[in-house]
């Protein structure tokens, strides 16, 4: 059976603009295809390229943007290439003519990008790039200054699959449990009545209590919260397929009030504290899910492994029913030449699925600066530790007692910073075990 919808000739956005380095490449995946990002120096805006140079097939991902001609030179060998992939340099022509004369066929593969609403987007069917021109970016209704709005922006790569990311954000009443302390209340637990409003290839839409969900396949899964009558809150997630048993989630989360506490909050320490947390408290869940959802489908279909008797399920049955229907129940894997084992095999180390250095500290910006931040503040610490008592044991009794006992307390209170820096927050960028028997 032939699926009548094609995930490539769709946009993705790949990551938030203020988490990408303008100086350096930088790897990423997006339904089976290794891509580079990278931004020339003559540019305001950064390029998606397939992650292989033409010669050799060396990853591009691994190259950097040359300092004179600010074009993207591959580390192998040198080739360059400019903003639109053409090939500008070959270091081992003997011939210099030889780059203009095979310019087409020397060409890095470029794909179509756009950067709106803050987050730099792709179009992965490089076959297809006039019909990328026509078709809208599924950008949100509420990342809107002029609406009032403010949000902030969140990447982390996942342990399991596209479809079982989308199938977690389209189910509101696991909150009150899988976020018990963070953001829900086992205990205040209610029925969440959902109704279907509209389903069609390009959109499913429903209705809640609190406000409304919509899905625009392949990515956007969007909530709009309602307080009274002006307030609203948003949770923008933009679910992106990665590779068999991976995908990637970008967020977004706008609101129209309270904004001054979003300006003052640190973006990584709302990270570390709610964004990565609540993650966290989804993907043991989630990845043992998948893989047993996986074994029965060996023998039967999701309607009869799961049990889904409460209009709280309705969204995850919709959607479910339009994976099947659309999609024939699979994303196009084969496509990019990717083997897709009957069974994905399940992780037990969960520093390894937990790993939040590996899945969101390394791609945010914001992280990444605080932990270089906390690894030279532990060293000017322990540094005036150092220091400080030699020097104070060597003053004089009379002034040791005026100066050096302040000194010694400065000294101790370091202690207690270096300590807490080493062994409070600074884990919190790398792992940090999430076991919801103990919250």
């Amino acid at each position: 059976m032939t699926s009548e919808f094609n995930f490539f000739q769709h946009w993705y956005p790949l990551s938030p603009i203020e988490d990408l380095d303008p100086n350096l490449p930088t790897a990423v995946t997006v339904l089976g295809l290794p891509l580079v990002i990278w931004k020339p120096k003559s540019s305001e805006t950064y390029r998606v390229f397939l992650d292989r140079c033409p010669h050799r097939l060396a990853p591009l991902s691994e190259g950097r943007v040359d300092e004179k001609t600010g074009n993207l030179m591959c580390s192998y060998h040198g080739w360059e290439f400019d903003a639109e992939g053409i090939c500008t340099r070959i270091p081992q022509a003997e011939n210099p003519e030889l780059v203009i004369e095979k310019q087409k066929y020397l060409c890095a593969t470029a794909l179509p990008t756009r950067q709106e609403q803050d987050l730099l987007w792709v179009w992965p069917d490089v076959n297809s790039t006039a019909l990328a021109s026509t078709v809208p970016l599924p950008l949100s209704p509420q990342v809107d200054t002029s609406k009032g709005f403010v949000w902030s922006s969140f990447v982390r790569d996942l342990e399991y699959d596209w479809q079982t990311l989308v199938e977690n954000v389209a189910d509101p009443s696991h909150v009150a449990f899988a976020h018990h302390g963070i953001q829900g209340n086992r205990e205040k637990a209610t029925p969440i009545p959902i109704k279907i409003e509209e389903s069609n290839p390009d959109l499913i839409k429903a209705t809640t209590p609190l406000g409304s969900i919509t899905f625009e396949p392949p990515c956007r899964l969007e909530y709009a919260i309602k307080f009274g009558e002006t307030k609203q809150v948003g949770l923008v997630t933009y679910c992106i397929p990665i590779s068999p048993g991976k995908s990637r989630i970008v967020g977004q989360f706008p609101r129209n009030f309270a904004k001054r506490v979003l300006q003052l909050t640190p973006r990584w320490w709302d990270h570390i504290n709610n964004r990565n947390a609540v993650l966290d408290g989804d993907m043991i869940l989630l990845q043992q899910q998948e893989y047993f959802l996986q074994q029965k489908q060996q023998k039967e279909n999701w309607q009869t492994a799961y049990k889904l008797p409460t209009s709280a399920d309705r969204l995850v049955i919709e959607f479910r029913k339009w994976f099947d229907k659309y999609c024939d129940g699979k994303l196009p894997w084969e496509e990019v030449g990717i083997t897709v084992k009957e069974k994905q095999e399940i992780s037990n180390n969960r520093q390894f699925v937990l790993d939040r250095y590996r899945q969101h500290t390394q791609h945010c910006d914001s992280c990444r600066t605080a932990v270089l931040k906390i690894k030279r503040i532990k060293i000017a610490l322990l540094g005036y530790v150092a220091i400080t008592v030699p020097v104070v044991a060597v003053f004089p009794d009379a002034v040791r007692l005026k100066f050096g006992l302040p000194l010694i307390v400065v000294a101790l209170l370091s202690l207690g910073v270096y300590s807490w820096l080493k062994f409070w927050l600074e884990p919190k960028f790398y792992f940090v075990d999430y076991v919801h028997a103990k919250r």
